[in-house]
Parts: structure tokens; C-alpha cells; sequence
């Protein structure tokens, strides 16, 4: 059977309205992660939301004082429209990864359930140091698809869409090579049947 790709399926969930469904359900978890880097982050830092769906995640760090630019990217088209449509004056842009890069550098890379549907997913993580992110910048990503969290191995079949597994420490590994320094992994907002999400986190 030919798999579907991750973007068409993004696209589908977004015209029946299921995007509002997964920022409800991804809501503990991003939280976590802001926390996370809030203390790391320069007065005047810029980011970027890579996978950013209806713009959710770029909406909340513009309530931040200290975030003077924040960028969404989305490789579904409807995602990216209905972004603007909620927000008409963030910037949103609709790309497909990983071979756009950026033509700036930014101090916060963030990223929820964008990684594993990639194919070579770790060498994502040396696109993101060499070409994304600024000197000191952080690169922050949170993934609910991985080896340790059994309930979701099931979600490739079910959803017939490519997606690559790895465990807690394949991905730290993966962070170092990338040439990340500080790195730290956390599972947050665990309850019950569910693990947590799996935090990575790093800077540069």
C-alpha cells in the first residue's frame, strides 16, 4: 500500500477542524517546553515554529515580551491558511522540509510532532545547528512518537504515513552529533496512559 504523506493528512485535519483538537491535546506539553528554555532566552530573541499547524504556538510566544519575531512554517497548505486566517499579521509560510532553509537565523528553534515523519529525522537535527540557528541560540522539539512510549507504535499503521522511531537515547546521541551542547532530555506531562512527551533540548 502506498503511505500517505504526513502533509496531506495535516491538510484533511485542518479543513474538519481536527487542528484544534491536537492543540488542545499538545497544550501541557508546549507549555513544558517554554518553561523549559524561558530562562535561557535573550530580552529580544527571535523564533520559529517548525510545524506549526494553525499557528497556535507562534500565537502564544508573541505574548511574550521578550519575543521580538516569531516565524510559523507548515508544509500543509491549509495549515498555513488557517493561520493566517486567525492571525492575518503573524508570519506564516507554507514550505516543504527538509529542503527549504531559512535566509535568517534565529535564537529559538521550537518544533512539536514535526521530527519523526521525516526519513533521516537526525540529520534535520545538523540542518537546524548549521543553518538555523543563531550562536546560543536553543533548538527545543517535542515528540510523542518514540521507542519507550509503547501506545504509540501503533500510529504509522493506523494512519498509513511514514514515520521513524527511535529511542530516548538514539535522539540524545543524535543531539550531540548535530553538535549540540547542553543537551537534556525530559519526558513531560505524563499522566495516566500516556508516558509523556519526549523533550529534546540544546543549544548552540
Amino acid at each position: 500500500m502506498v503511505k500517505n504523506l504526513a502533509i496531506d493528512v495535516f491538510s484533511e485535519w485542518a479543513i474538519i477542524g481536527k487542528d484544534e483538537g491536537m492543540q488542545k491535546g499538545h497544550s501541557d506539553s508546549v507549555k513544558e517546553m517554554l518553561l523549559l528554555v524561558e530562562p535561557s532566552l535573550k530580552s529580544d530573541f527571535s523564533a520559529i515554529d517548525v510545524g506549526c499547524g494553525n499557528g497556535w504556538v507562534c500565537r502564544k510566544l508573541t505574548n511574550n515580551q521578550k519575543c521580538q519575531k516569531i516565524v510559523g512554517i507548515d508544509g500543509s497548505k491549509n495549515m498555513i491558511e488557517k493561520a493566517k486566517s486567525i492571525d492575518s499579521k503573524g508570519e506564516y509560510y507554507h514550505v516543504l522540509l527538509p529542503m527549504w532553509k531559512p535566509n535568517e537565523k534565529f535564537d529559538l528553534i521550537h518544533s512539536m510532532e514535526f521530527l519523526y515523519y521525516l526519513k533521516q529525522p537526525l540529520k534535520m537535527l545538523k540542518n537546524f545547528y548549521d543553518s538555523w540557528l543563531n550562536p546560543e541560540g536553543i533548538f527545543v522539539a517535542g515528540i510523542d512518537y518514540y521507542l519507550e512510549n509503547k501506545d504509540s507504535h501503533a500510529w504509522p499503521e493506523r494512519l498509513n504515513v511514514h514515520m521513524t522511531q527511535l529511542s530516548i537515547e538514539e535522539w540524545r546521541k543524535g543531539m550531540l552529533s548535530a553538535g549540540f551542547k547542553d543537551v537534556e532530555m525530559h519526558q513531560v506531562a505524563s499522566k495516566e496512559n500516556f508516558i509523556g512527551t519526549l523533550v529534546m533540548m540544546g543549544k548552540k
